[in-house]
């Protein structure tokens, strides 16, 4: 028989052997004949050769419909049996070491939750003000004022800047200008004092994306005392009355109609207001000088560009636009305005600050501790999975004697720890969910109301998840799958350096982050200390302010009001002032005279003080005298503080005593000059500052308190305004609580980063608790055999814990630099910080040592005392 003649009566051997390979013998037997049949006419009208019939074999077994069908058919049957399979082994390996896959998934499981709340916080903190839709085109004004000592950086402009821009230039389409505003609003038979208010110009609402529920948001604002409320506000004041069209009393004698309701302001605002008050009230009504005053920077402007507009090439035009409108005087008194555009997307995080504050400091350093955190988790899930792989090595063994292959091993691998990494990610969105209330508390704000409030972010988790653990699982997967059965079931496995020297190098990392988060916990609570405790150089204990907003009627008595409460025993001292240390003051533009006998212009904050005011204070006088009834020209004198001294170029604080200065029109001699006391928080420098005496103009009374029944005295005090001022409530706060409140968001930042430093620390020691536990059981037989030879307790503990103790303080020697320039870097945003000693990282250093060790003592001393014979007798 020739050989084209036996290739036609049955397929080639080889090609039968291929496809009874690939297609199984189940489905051969049923379509053989068919595969057959349509080779050998292929052979019979081409005359093929062999080597042409394999490659025909191959074509039609891959596109013959029935093979397809039924290889489909076979392969989903397959591959959901093995799955299932899968799913059975990874499940009685989770059971039969519980102890292990606890940790494991745990600690990756607390992990994922502390991401997940600062990404809930980051998250909320960057979208501040991302809700306009035309916020990509906005823009706020603001100046730097250049003096002959100094730079001031001015968030706000005066009031004209903003108005004329949209005149001059066809680039802005719009502007809005916004005064923060404190209000006593009355309604037929309530009083309240607003702290919520602005003012603000009729296209308010065309620049920013508020909604207005009633009224015409084009006209809502645009005549004079005109309101718009929020629905908080509404409800406030009018309850579930329709407040369209009703009347609110402001300050006792304007009367105000509103005229829209807003649906609240969003959280991540950067305003935060329930009254609106129509700003042409003030700049059309009670004060229209101030419409063309360039030189009172008290507003906040806003421009919207229109679209394609460059911001740069409106910048470039800001200069002669100055030099266009300011008079030369202005300009050759030694001041220099510069005008930029700061997009609205910037203003919360601002430096020249805003209505609301946010810190971009904090949120990196909270970004840093959420991967910080996450990445000590997956250590932890990287390490348990690479130190049980010795133990799986046999079982390895055994299935590929079995005749599992390598793509099977790998896959069994990999879906174990996906599987336990997708169990954690679960329990974290549960944790994440019951913890939320509390992190919002914390956080002193709210984040979010649920974390599946915005679900976007779900799936990038997930997808994050599975990285996690596809990366925890490849290696033991690659390796374990990769060795020959007989070299594994040998034991030469477990002899291997490469997944002992990768455990030591992960847990080097988790503890070197470990101890870089105790150094930074350590600062942050020093530096809170140092700013609570740090001398602020004027008295601050016992002192009850009582704010009166400056209201008229109390202004006209004052002086009876004055005498009035002086008279109550337990009140020692009082004072009244414009401002008081912590709260907002005035700045003024002044004109000092320097060494050359020239007249230097600056704009400096301002007090208007009586004549108890630094002395009541206990503020030091360190050249000339405090004021005084018994000069009767001290309505034209000014008292300086040191900073100011120093910034007109006096090196001695007498050297400036009876020098000349201006300051709004009131000319006369410098007769004082205080300590620099610190009326703004330790965050800042001690600015120049100005005292003058200007009795009738005050919006404080200061009462300085005997310490004894402090709760009784507030009471008839009380009782006593209201017999004085019963028009004004009596709103009073003690200056020590107020000014420590200006730190509540590094408190806030201190008890978080505590929080989510202990955390991190426990999940480090969780993978610690798994690593030692793990060590034990695999020299068990070796403690045995040592304990039986003489070996004391103390020496085992030894033997087991030295080879961590190595590790901790290797990752203190690559921690203590990271640290120290990390904590730099944030106490540099402080004008006055804390010293940052040695003793700080030695101190961080011995902290994790101890937890260390306690960890590693505890499983230690329980194999030390364990009867060898049962070690013996279980290997």
């Amino acid at each position: 028989m020739s050989k084209d003649s036996k290739d036609s009566k049955s397929p080639p051997r080889l090609a039968t052997r291929f496809l009874r390979w690939y297609c199984r013998s189940e489905l051969l037997d049923e379509i053989e004949g068919d595969l057959y049949e349509l080779f050998q006419r292929r052979v019979e009208a081409k005359g093929l050769r062999r080597a042409q019939l394999r490659y025909w074999l191959n074509v039609l077994m891959f596109f013959h419909p029935d093979y397809i069908r039924k290889r489909k058919q076979y392969n989903s049957i397959n591959h959901t049996a093995m799955f299932r399979s899968y799913l059975k082994v990874t499940a009685r390996n989770a059971v039969k070491h519980k102890f292990y896959a606890t940790i494991n998934v745990l600690g990756l499981a607390i992990g994922m939750t502390c991401c997940l709340l600062i990404f809930l916080y980051v998250n909320h903190e960057l979208s501040y003000d991302n809700f306009h839709s035309k916020a990509d085109r906005t823009y706020r004004v603001v100046v730097d004022i250049k003096t002959p000592t100094e730079i001031i950086y001015e968030k706000g402009t005066s009031s004209p800047m903003a108005a004329y821009m949209k005149t001059d230039f066809p680039e802005v389409e719009n502007m809005v200008r916004i005064d923060d505003a404190a209000f006593l609003l009355q309604t037929d038979d309530k009083t309240f004092e607003e702290d919520e208010a602005m003012l603000v110009d009729s296209t308010f609402f065309d620049v920013f994306s508020f909604t207005l529920l009633q009224g015409n948001p084009k006209t809502a604002l645009k005549e004079p005392f005109s309101i718009v409320l929020t629905e908080k506000g509404a409800q406030k004041y009018f309850g579930n009355e329709d407040p369209l069209g009703q009347q609110l009393l402001i300050e006792q004698e304007y009367n105000c109609t509103v005229t829209g309701v807003m649906r609240d302001i969003p959280k991540n605002s950067s305003f935060d207001a329930q009254v609106f008050l129509s700003l042409s009230s003030e700049l059309e009504e009670l004060n229209p000088t101030r419409s063309e005053q360039w030189g009172n920077f008290g507003y906040t402007s806003y421009v919207q560009l229109s679209e394609g507009a460059d911001p740069k090439v409106l910048e470039s035009k800001l200069p002669n636009f100055l030099s266009k409108y300011i008079s030369e005087d202005n300009l050759n008194n030694g001041m220099n305005y510069t005008l930029f555009l700061e997009p609205l997307s910037k203003v919360y995080f601002s430096d020249r600050g805003g209505f609301i504050i946010g810190s971009l400091t904090n949120v990196r350093i909270f970004s840093a501790i959420a991967v910080f955190i996450l990445l000590i988790a997956c250590i932890n899930f990287m390490n348990l999975a690479t130190s049980r792989a010795t133990e799986r090595a046999k079982e390895v063994g055994i299935r590929k004697v079995a005749g599992a292959v390598r793509r099977q091993l790998t896959t069994q691998f990999l879906l174990e720890s996906v599987l336990l990494s997708l169990t954690a990610f679960a329990i974290a969105l549960l944790l994440g969910e019951v913890l939320l209330p509390t992190f919002n508390q914390l956080a002193g704000k709210t984040v979010a109301d649920s974390v599946f409030q915005e679900t976007y972010y779900l799936p990038i988790f997930t997808v994050f998840t599975l990285m996690i653990g596809l990366l925890a699982g490849i290696y033991p997967a690659l390796v374990l799958s990769g060795f020959g059965s007989a070299t594994i079931l040998k034991g030469r496995f477990s002899s291997s350096q490469r997944g002992i020297v990768l455990r030591k190098v992960l847990v080097v990392a988790q503890f070197a982050i470990s101890i870089v988060l105790i150094a930074g916990t350590m600062v942050v609570y020093a530096q809170l200390d140092f700013m609570k405790s740090q001398s602020l150089g004027f008295k601050k204990d016992q002192m009850l302010v009582i704010d009166f907003r400056g209201d008229p009627a109390v202004q006209k008595n004052i002086e009876a009001i004055k005498q009035q409460l002086s008279g109550h025993p337990s009140v020692q001292s009082l004072s009244t002032s414009s401002s008081v240390p912590g709260r907002a003051n005035n700045h003024a533009f002044t004109e000092i005279e320097n060494p050359d006998g020239d007249m230097q212009a600056t704009n400096v904050n301002q007090f208007y003080v009586d004549h108890n005011f630094l002395s009541h204070y206990e503020i030091e006088l360190t050249a000339g005298r405090y004021f005084s009834p018994e000069f009767a020209t001290d309505s034209s004198t000014l008292i300086i503080n040191e900073a100011l001294a120093k910034s007109c170029g006096y090196a001695k604080s007498e050297d400036i005593i009876g020098k000349r200065f201006s300051q709004w029109g009131v000319e006369g001699e410098i007769v004082g000059v205080v300590q620099d006391y610190h009326f703004r928080s330790l965050q800042e420098n001690v600015k120049p500052m100005t005292i003058r005496w200007v009795p009738y103009v005050s919006q404080y009374i200061s009462l300085n308190l005997r310490s004894e029944n402090l709760s009784a005295t507030v009471s008839e005090l009380e009782q006593q305004w209201q017999d004085l001022a019963p028009q004004r409530p009596f709103n009073y706060f003690f200056l020590d609580e107020a000014f420590d409140r200006q730190y509540r968001a590094e408190v806030r930042f201190g008890q978080l980063f505590v929080y989510f430093a202990g955390l991190a620390i426990f999940i480090a020691c969780l993978g610690l608790l798994g690593l030692i536990s793990y060590t034990i059981v695999q020299r068990t037989k070796e403690i045995g055999i040592r304990k039986v030879l003489g070996a004391t307790e103390s020496s085992i503990v030894r033997l087991l814990s030295k080879d961590f103790l190595v590790l901790v303080l290797i990752a203190f020697i690559i921690a203590t630099p990271i640290a120290w320039y990390v904590l730099q870097q944030w106490l540099a945003d402080f004008a006055y910080r804390t010293p940052m000693p040695w003793w700080v990282f030695a101190l961080a250093g011995l902290t994790a040592t101890f937890v260390a060790m306690l960890t590693v003592s505890f499983q230690s001393i329980k194999a030390a005392l364990a009867n060898p014979v049962d070690s013996l007798r279980n290997e």
